[in-house]
């Protein structure tokens, strides 16, 4: 069975840094592109950023673009969300999540998901 376990959340501070990483098991993780979402408190799952499967091509929301930066390392069969200049407005939780195949944006076109890890910024 495909598992998929986010780390690395926290509770910090406007202005800090942290990096999310999602371990996979049981998955051809090299023909899996590889995506973070995010679910803030009242308001609908939205997608942060993605991969392909061998890191080259990468996606962004424009809301994230040049704080955030997805990596992967496929010896590891992990994927990483390195998250600077943490705002409180990113505070959320944040899910990872495989499809086989490019990478989009959509979150109904990815197969398996993590639980999800808690992500607080304080002001």
């Amino acid at each position: 069975q495909v598992q998929v376990a986010e780390s690395g959340g926290g509770l910090v501070q406007a202005g800090d840094s942290l990096r999310l990483s999602c371990a996979t098991s049981k998955l051809s993780f090299r023909l899996y592109s590889m995506g973070w979402f995010r679910q803030a408190p009242g308001k609908e799952r939205e997608f942060v950023a993605a991969c392909n499967g061998d890191g080259g091509d990468t996606t962004y929301a424009d809301f994230v673009k040049g704080r955030f930066t997805i990596s992967r390392d496929n010896p590891r069969n992990t994927v990483y969300l390195q998250m600077n200049t943490l705002q409180p407005e990113d505070t959320a939780v944040y899910y990872c999540a495989a499809r086989l195949g490019r990478t989009r944006m959509m979150e109904y076109e990815y197969q398996f998901w993590g639980q999800g890890t808690q992500v607080t910024v304080s002001s």
